[in-house]
């Protein structure tokens, strides 16, 4: 029988901040605690963030959230911990400090070193062994660049007195005292050095990349133990470290997605959509990549994932940026305000163009206007152009599987906006059920603690869990999606092939 008073404490370090969970052991959210980091540009195209600031803001979530249950704390059990994949750092081994910044997905610095490996005819080796595409929001081609640039971290790493590593591996580091050095796999599976057909990172890929390391973190499987930590002080004992999962794939574990066929889309800064296929490697044809989906027992599951790099960050542009906003919650209000997008397509080709289009040179652009735009109609077509992207990558799938998909599951942020849900299911003429769990990759990584410390021992017995969920269905015909959607394709074609 298992304690209903037992928590699972869970560390979401995303993109934009760090969030402390606390969750019951049948999968409820108890409370959360949020830190936001700074997002650094140094130059256009270039991000950062001050890895030593996202540490001491985890434990600062911590301790807020364990000071408003501070009767709770001799319950919790483990921590869980998920994370932005491919952010990448490269840290001290003997005090666990950062030696630099830590670069971040969005970073497009590795674009030449990228380009140069594809026109040497690399790509199809590459995507053979990772199931990616060579591409700089992965972050092998950034890490060779960083060591062209210093040559000291170069030679640290050589010796093996730094130590390289996605968030996950940095976190777990120094949350252990320095004494756990390792990653799962939906992790390593993200920096185009590991091998995603034996498990195992890759010595032709550290070669091709002129990466050498004195040693890579170990990996181990989601669900397996990470070391023990007392949170850094925070306790006055220590709780072991289950359940360690990237975040989209964590999404896609918490939807139960555990089927053939079954498809989730997260909405976050950026957006993954996957869509499971099974245990054996596939490699599609229309421009999406191959993920790991996940390991249990030995055994993975793959997916095939769309990467779109700019959805939420638009509408946090359109606030920062432009000021048409004070808060995101007002897209939907202002998108409703106006019958249509009044002819307006917006294409948020900030940082080129992801799935299923590999555009890194595509700029972005608002195309359509006229002089009754307004204010709300760019607004509508930023939450349109998020949909659009997502439909791109659900029908380049569905092409690839042979299927049609008549559900998707969704969860972030941006499910709240039920005008954007709802535009999503018309596009795509199906239904789509957006996740009322508002923090469904920390469950993912919390789902896999439960198995990892057997308070569940199967994934048929995660399915058993409550769900709840609000469910959008099309209300709106075949032939105006299409029409739409047509002439969002109009302008996807202007912004690439417009003249140089």
């Amino acid at each position: 029988m298992i304690d209903p008073r037992k928590l699972f404490l869970a560390i979401d370090q995303s993109t934009s901040a760090t969030k402390a969970m606390l969750f019951s052991v049948d999968g409820r959210l108890v409370d959360q605690k949020a830190i936001s980091h700074r997002q650094i540009y140094p130059k256009p195209g270039w991000v950062e963030h001050n890895a030593d600031e996202i540490f001491k803001n985890v434990q600062s979530v911590i301790s807020n959230l364990l000071e408003c249950h501070s009767d709770r704390w001799n319950n919790l059990l483990a921590l869980s911990i998920t994370n932005q994949r491919e952010t990448f750092v490269i840290f001290d081994r003997e005090t666990g400090l950062p030696l630099c910044n830590a670069i971040v997905w969005q970073c497009r610095r590795g674009d030449e070193i990228c380009k140069k490996l594809v026109e040497s005819g690399k790509e199809e080796i590459v995507r053979s062994l990772t199931g990616l595409r060579i591409d700089t929001y992965f972050p092998a081609s950034k890490l060779r660049w960083l060591l062209n640039e210093k040559p000291e971290l170069a030679a640290r790493l050589k010796d093996g007195s730094a130590l390289f590593g996605t968030i996950d591996t940095y976190l777990i580091y120094r949350l252990t005292g320095c004494k756990v050095y390792a990653t799962d796999h939906t992790n390593a599976s993200r920096t185009l050095l590991y091998d995603i057909n034996k498990l195992v990172w890759s010595e032709e890929l550290c070669d091709l990349f002129g990466i050498s390391f004195s040693a890579l973190p170990e990996i181990r499987e989601s669900m397996a133990w990470f070391g023990d930590t007392d949170l850094v002080g925070c306790l006055n004992r220590r709780i072991p470290i289950y359940g360690v999962m990237g975040d989209s794939q964590a999404a896609l574990f918490a939807q139960r997605c555990y089927e053939l066929g079954s498809a989730k889309v997260t909405f976050g800064t950026g957006s993954s959509i996957l869509l499971n296929i099974g245990q054996e490697v596939r490699l599609s044809k229309q421009g999406i990549v191959t993920a790991l989906g996940w390991v249990v027992n030995g055994q993975p599951t793959y997916a095939f994932e769309g990467i779109i790099n700019y959805t939420g960050a638009t509408i946090s542009w359109l606030r920062d940026q432009l000021g048409l906003i004070t808060d995101p919650a007002e897209t939907e209000k202002l998108a409703l305000s106006v019958p249509d997008n009044g002819g307006v397509y917006f294409v948020p080709a900030f940082v080129g163009l992801s799935a299923p289009y590999w555009r890194a040179d595509a700029h972005a652009a608002i195309l359509g206007m006229s002089p009754d735009t307004n204010r709300a109609h760019i607004v509508r077509a930023a939450l349109e152009s998020i949909a659009y992207l997502v439909t791109d990558v659900l029908k380049s799938m569905a092409s690839d599987e042979g299927i049609e998909l008549d559900t998707i599951y969704a969860d972030g942020g941006a499910v709240r906006n039920s005008f954007l849900m709802q535009f999503v299911a018309d596009l795509n003429q199906l239904t789509v059920r957006a996740s009322q769990a508002p923090e469904l990759s920390a469950l993912g990584a919390v789902y896999s603690g439960f198995l990892g410390l057997n308070i569940y021992s199967s994934l048929e017995a995660l399915q058993n869990l409550p769900y709840r969920y609000d469910e959008f269905s099309p209300i709106v015909d075949s032939s105006h999606s299409k029409k739409l959607f047509a002439g969002w394709k109009a302008a996807v074609q202007q912004i690439l092939y417009q003249p140089k």
